[in-house]
């Protein structure tokens, strides 16, 4: 069976271009202009996104999650508390986030500090989700060692029945993260290699953009 050198395979990025005359003053603007023609044009998995933290060895680790909002200064998330990446950040707040988006021939790359957000609005999300999901946070030690598989279909038997025709509880270990950027690069694919690049950094509370190389 033939395989591909995997150093041949290579896209011309052709479809779109940016200037700074075209660019918002604010980040999490241009971000919402960008997401919105995404969502126009039905990409997939839009919010999808990474978040690279790093261990307090220094290790760094990235996972796939979903964006769930761009409120109070930054991008908001969901997760365990308990997890790797929940450990990560609460002896390191700084992150990244990545966003790419192949049909658009786009990348977004967020770098800032991350806070947990209010109790309450943890809360309101919680119980937006689907009662399945709900149990699941509830039954999944995120993160932790599990001999089989069993042993989480057997906790989320158990949560239905005990939860049934009741209101599930937020787990206090799972709830909301806003990461509030001081760096945001926008990148936009385009042929030859010679890729669009602007990053916006904050300086003294005034946002300043620049071109990259690319």
């Amino acid at each position: 069976m033939y395989m591909k050198n995997i150093a041949d395979i290579r896209i011309d990025y052709t479809k779109f271009s940016i200037d700074e005359f075209g660019l918002k003053d604010n980040p999490l603007d241009q971000f919402n202009d960008w997401l919105n023609h995404a969502l126009k044009t039905q990409v997939s998995e839009v919010n999808a996104m990474v978040l690279s933290t790093v261990s307090p060895k220094g290790i760094p680790s990235a996972r796939v999650l979903l964006l769930k909002g761009i409120e109070n200064g930054g991008f908001t998330f969901f997760t365990n508390y308990n997890s790797s990446k929940g450990n990560d950040l609460a002896i390191n707040p700084n992150a990244c986030l990545t966003f790419f988006w192949q049909e658009l021939e786009q990348q977004i790359r967020v770098t800032g500090c991350v806070e947990k957000i209010e109790e309450n609005l943890s809360n309101a999300y919680f119980h937006s989700r689907p009662r399945a999901s709900q149990i699941s946070a509830l039954a999944s030690q995120q993160s932790s060692v599990v001999k089989h598989r069993e042993d989480l279909t057997n906790e989320v038997d158990r949560l239905e029945k005990l939860y049934e025709n009741k209101e599930i509880p937020k787990p206090q270990h799972w709830g909301g993260y806003v990461l509030k950027p001081t760096s945001v690069e926008f990148w936009q694919g385009r042929t030859s290699r010679l890729h669009d690049r602007f990053l916006y950094q904050e300086v003294e509370g005034v946002w300043q953009i620049e071109r990259l190389a690319p």
